[in-house]
């Protein structure tokens, strides 16, 4: 059973970092197309990056050159690297994968069949 356990966020002020992280388990991470997503109070969830087996990376516009999306093969674990962060950023932040490989903007929800439980980042001006 596929199993995505996010971590690493938390309340960071204008202009800082934080790096969330997705520990993966129930398959091989190497083989699936993962992504991040985040989703504001009374907004719609959000894409915010995908990366694809072989390590090819899409960004929201929102976040691109401050984000980063990683991944460590040999422990399963996805990364968020968040750079410049700005109140607008406030959201929370789901993991997600899907076996089906590709890179296409923009990155849609539906296209992901397994979830993580989400983990809240807070900016403060």
């Amino acid at each position: 059973q596929v199993q995505l356990v996010e971590s690493g966020g938390g309340s960071v002020q204008a202009g800082g970092s934080l790096r969330l992280s997705c520990a993966a388990s129930g398959y091989t991470s190497r083989r699936y197309r993962m992504g991040w997503f985040r989703q504001g109070s009374g907004k719609e969830r959000e894409g915010v990056a995908v990366i694809d087996s072989v390590g090819g990376t899409l960004y929201a516009d929102s976040v691109k050159g401050r984000f980063t999306i990683s991944k460590d093969n040999a422990k399963n674990i996805l990364y968020l690297q968040m750079n410049s962060l700005k109140p607008e950023d406030t959201a929370m932040y789901y993991c997600a994968a899907d076996p089906r490989d590709w890179l296409l903007l923009p990155i849609k929800s539906a296209d992901f069949a397994y979830w993580g439980q989400g983990t809240q980042v807070t900016v403060s001006s």
